[in-house]
């Protein structure tokens, strides 16, 4: 048996793994899935088994995946093409025999009608369909998400959060770390199949929030500026952003100002055994990481 993590060199997949390692799983009983050998060196040394397969290439997870295997699908990319790219891993997972199947969707799961959750759906009906026992990680947005902390150097320069939602909007995040580690926690547990968990931070907090915070800690003044959806768009391609994908952002700021990722329903904190990370920890890590760089 052994755990399969697809993606395993992206962001999500190397915190797992490192998870996966500190709670005392052998690195021989990982396997990290990545579509080169060369991005996964360090885990080769780490002594993780390292598989090359391509979400485009469907029969390159076959001999990836064995009978009794745990598998953690981390979704892809490519919006609007992922569920097709999944069906790579979910057929290989079925004709193997796998133990279960674990996929990182939307918070929300089929209740989530925005543009960016198209594929989350899909994935988990498809999932649903094979019959592989699943284990759904609905995660909600990451407060280290390039639309947040992961932009302060930004933020600080334009003295701004800039978005489209309404006013009074929240949303309930948490770090990639938290998801991250109860990822590895249902991997490496039993009694989590057959289950699909709600993952958000335990707090929703609203923009203006996030902004006198910010202000707070660098010293910097910061505002939350709400804009029209089109001024948004407009804003997001100026900057480079492919014009397909600066729609999705911009709905998903109108998801977040229908309530839609505010939900705090606390899987994640139960999954953890503690409380998610608070907002402010995570800003107070990226100001710190900024000061580094």
């Amino acid at each position: 048996m052994s755990i399969v993590i697809t993606g395993a060199t992206g962001q999500l997949g190397r915190l797992v793994v490192a998870d996966l390692l500190a709670a005392g799983v052998p690195s021989g009983d990982i396997t990290a899935v990545a579509r080169s050998e060369g991005k996964a060196e360090d885990l080769a040394a780490a002594g993780v088994r390292v598989r090359v397969a391509d979400y485009d290439d469907p029969g390159s997870f076959k001999p990836v995946i064995g009978q009794g295997d745990r598998v953690l699908l981390i979704s892809g990319t490519d919006i609007g093409r992922r569920a097709g790219q999944h069906a790579a891993v979910i057929d290989a997972a079925k004709e193997a025999g796998a133990a279960q199947l674990a996929y990182t969707g939307v918070f929300g799961g089929p209740a989530a009608d925005f543009l960016l959750a198209a594929d989350h759906r899909e994935t988990e009906q498809l999932i649903l369909d094979s019959a592989v026992p699943y284990t759904f990680l609905r995660n909600g947005w990451y407060t280290d998400a390039p639309s947040f902390t992961a932009d302060l150097p930004g933020i600080l320069e334009r003295g701004a959060i800039i978005g489209s939602t309404t006013e009074g909007a929240r949303i309930a995040t948490a770090p990639r770390t938290d998801y991250a580690e109860a990822a590895a926690l249902v991997l490496r547990e039993d009694g989590h199949l057959g289950k699909a968990y709600e993952l958000s931070g335990d707090v929703a907090w609203a923009f203006d929030e996030f902004a006198d915070e910010v202000s707070r800690q660098s010293g910097r003044r910061v505002v939350h500026r709400a804009v029209s959806p089109a001024e948004h768009k407009a804003a997001l391609v100026g900057a480079g952003l492919p014009e397909g994908f600066a729609e999705v952002l911009v709905d998903v700021d109108a998801a977040i100002s229908r309530g839609l990722l505010a939900g705090t329903p606390g899987d994640l904190s139960r999954l953890l055994g503690r409380p998610t990370t608070p907002l402010a920890d995570s800003i107070a890590e990226a100001l710190a990481q900024a000061v580094e760089k």
